[in-house]
């Protein structure tokens, strides 16, 4: 049986992860575009592909995860090992240059497809130490509930952080003698300070993970010429496939709805209400965490399978119901209880799906006789990495082709009817494709409690 102070351990390191990741997801296509000065078309292009690279990059991580050995364990070294270096490249990342339009688009890339690699490198270990903090399903979820609860309270750190630097903001007077009124407005090197916070507390949560945390179940030395067949098992994996789908829309929905949340309120509902984007955001993270308690007795009541996709409907139902909000005071309250619905249906679904992903790893265990937790829990990040790319190219994309410009509050009906869709049918047809995708998921309760029988009785053997 782990130790509260182990679980609570194990949810700092998605504290920390989750205070970038939701930068990541919030604010990289408006970071790039309105202050870092990218054409949007340039800075979707950008992230679509460091994201697609560092996706790519997950299953290597995984299997270099996989054959580590320590003093420390096999895993949980990473957390130290990777911290500094993921904080200060973060800084560095939304660090803006001075120099030619190419000389910035290359450092963008640069500095991007580093930070991508320390995340990587951080959290591919962590999300594979689910697989080794116990071998009880029950506590395994009970772990990955507290991660997302972390998960969740980093992202209200993170949001509210930047909610208050939005605040503070307004009023300002620039060197050109022009007052702030949002925060596309503000200095790039005040972006810069306020993740250069951001990233110092990413650290410390990332060392204090490290420094409380334990693995209990020693893995089995790992031949190091089995990548090959490590990965021909992972892509005969057909419940890895199911949940690896869902997971990547589930991201989608989440990265297009973040990543416009920003320009609903400038111009949608910002005339309306003193309520900020990055307020709002902090209010989801909230309800998020509301959800999170949720997760193990849904899933004990109806199975992971069925609590999944329940919450994919809801999600989808949610998003779609925001097309028709006028935009208006009234309108404002309406979008906040939807926002809160899809948000109390993220936070039930996401410990869900890392739990499941550990019952893809006892599933490969037993059907191909090899141990590869690191690379099947490696999938459920490169999952996080191609929903998160999509959606942030799509918000750039979409508004590329609307023809939104920097700094235009009011841009017109193309722009305003782009903006809706993002907030509404769009994330809604990616969580339906999730729900879809999840009813295809063969591991359920009863067959998993077979599959974990059958592994305790190989592993006694």
């Amino acid at each position: 049986m782990a130790k509260l102070s182990e679980k609570i351990g194990y949810g700092f390191g998605d504290l920390a992860s989750s205070m970038f990741w939701k930068i990541f997801s919030y604010f990289i296509p408006f970071f790039y575009v309105d202050i870092f000065g990218l054409h949007p078309a340039h800075a979707g292009f950008l992230i679509l592909i460091t994201k697609i690279y560092d996706a790519i990059s997950d299953p290597v991580m995984g299997m270099i995860a996989d054959r580590t050995r320590s003093k420390w364990g096999v895993y949980r070294p990473y957390l130290l090992w990777i911290a500094i270096p993921f904080a200060v490249v973060g800084v560095l990342t939304f660090f803006v240059p001075s120099g030619t339009y190419l000389f910035k688009h290359i450092y963008a890339y640069v500095t991007y497809i580093l930070l991508m690699t320390c995340y990587t490198a951080v959290n591919v270990p962590y999300g594979a130490m689910l697989g080794v903090v116990s071998t009880d399903a029950r506590e395994r979820g009970v772990f990955s509930s507290y991660r997302m609860f972390f998960a969740y309270i980093g992202g209200f750190i993170s949001m509210g952080i930047f909610m208050i630097f939005e605040q503070s903001l307004k009023g300002t007077v620039k060197p050109d003698g022009s007052v702030i009124t949002a925060i596309n407005q503000a200095e790039p090197m005040q972006f810069t300070g306020v993740v250069a916070i951001v990233a110092v507390l990413c650290a410390i949560f990332f060392i204090l993970a490290f420094a409380l945390t334990r693995e209990h179940v020693k893995p089995e030395k790992k031949d190091k010429g089995t990548s090959g067949k490590d990965l021909k098992a992972l892509l005969g994996n057909g419940p890895w496939w199911a949940l690896t789908g869902a997971s990547i829309f589930l991201l989608i929905c989440g990265a297009v709805r973040g990543g416009s949340m920003v320009y609903y309120f400038s111009n949608i509902m910002g005339a309306h209400v003193a309520l900020g984007g990055t307020a709002f955001l902090v209010i989801g993270e909230l309800a998020q965490m509301a959800g999170v308690p949720l997760a193990v007795p849904m899933s004990e009541k109806i199975g992971r399978k069925g609590t999944g996709i329940l919450s994919l409907l809801l999600i989808a139902f949610a998003c779609l119901c925001v097309l028709f909000v006028p935009a208006s005071f009234t309108g404002f309250w309406i979008f906040l209880a939807l926002h809160i619905l899809v948000c109390v249906g993220i936070g039930i679904i996401s410990p869900l799906l890392w739990a499941m992903f550990s019952d893809v790893a006892d599933y490969s265990e037993l059907k191909n006789n090899t141990v590869s937790t690191g690379l099947v829990f490696s999938s459920s990040s490169m999952a996080q990495k191609f929903g998160s790319a999509f959606g942030s190219a799509i918000v750039a994309w979409v508004l590329a082709f609307a023809g939104y410009e920097k700094g235009v509050v009011v841009s017109g009906p193309a722009v305003d009817g782009a903006i809706r869709g993002l907030m509404s049918y769009i994330p809604a047809i990616a969580a339906g494709i999730g729900a879809l995708l999840l009813l295809l998921y063969p591991l359920t309760t009863s067959r998993m409690e077979g599959i974990r029988s059958q592994l305790r009785s190989a592993r006694n053997s």
